[in-house]
């Protein structure tokens, strides 16, 4: 199977995933009291921004993934399809952590981001592990180079995430901390090789 029926549904996803950060994002007052209730709200801020970053950076090397494939087959498609679901639910731990961060909800909501996002690294890595075994369904332009380079990338992932987790039910403060540390390391996901495989296929 071509790939682009995955890309353009999995486009589809990310893109509503962004959009919904935007509707938690509200300033419920009027006349005099709404400077001070947008100045309160900055959380809110920083939560649509911090989400839409994490967000547009798994987008981004999920783009990365996709050009190296030559294929897709059902096994992918169900695998990219669970992936899918936990950057579909992302915005709704991203909403717990702003509105908890500084009460005694912290822990939960930190929890339950660290297991969405472990649950999304853990479907990313049982996916890239099946289309790359034996190049199932890697393109044949695709050095084994770069082929090693997504692997090394991806594998840390999960347990790095779980990690944080557990981390978490300590201090969830840290755990945001490593969580965020985390998320921007997958911005060298982008820099797979010096070569460009948006012409792959």
């Amino acid at each position: 199977m071509k790939t682009s029926r995955m890309e353009a549904f999995s486009d589809g996803i990310f893109s509503i995933a962004a959009t919904l950060l935007i509707l938690d994002v509200t300033a419920d007052a009027s006349g005099g009291a709404l400077g001070g209730t947008l100045r309160h709200s900055w959380p809110q801020y920083a939560a649509y921004a911090f989400g839409f970053i994490v967000i547009g950076i798994w987008w981004v090397n999920h783009h990365v993934f996709s050009d190296v494939l030559a294929k897709t087959d059902r096994v992918q498609l169900f695998l990219n399809t669970l992936f899918l679901a936990c950057i579909a639910f992302l915005p709704f731990p991203i909403r717990l952590v702003a509105k908890h961060v500084w009460d005694e909800g912290a822990r939960a909501a930190v929890v339950t981001y660290g297991i969405t996002t472990t649950l999304a690294s853990i479907f990313a890595l049982i996916s890239w592990m099946y289309v790359s075994k034996d190049r199932r369904l890697i393109s044949e332009k695709v050095d084994q180079e770069t082929i090693d380079h997504i692997t090394r990338l991806i594998i840390p992932g999960a347990p790095i995430n779980a990690g944080a987790t557990l981390v978490a039910l300590w201090s969830p403060h840290f755990a945001i901390v490593l969580l965020l540390a985390l998320t921007f390391f997958y911005v060298l996901g982008t820099y797979l090789s010096k070569r460009d495989w948006s012409e792959v296929n």
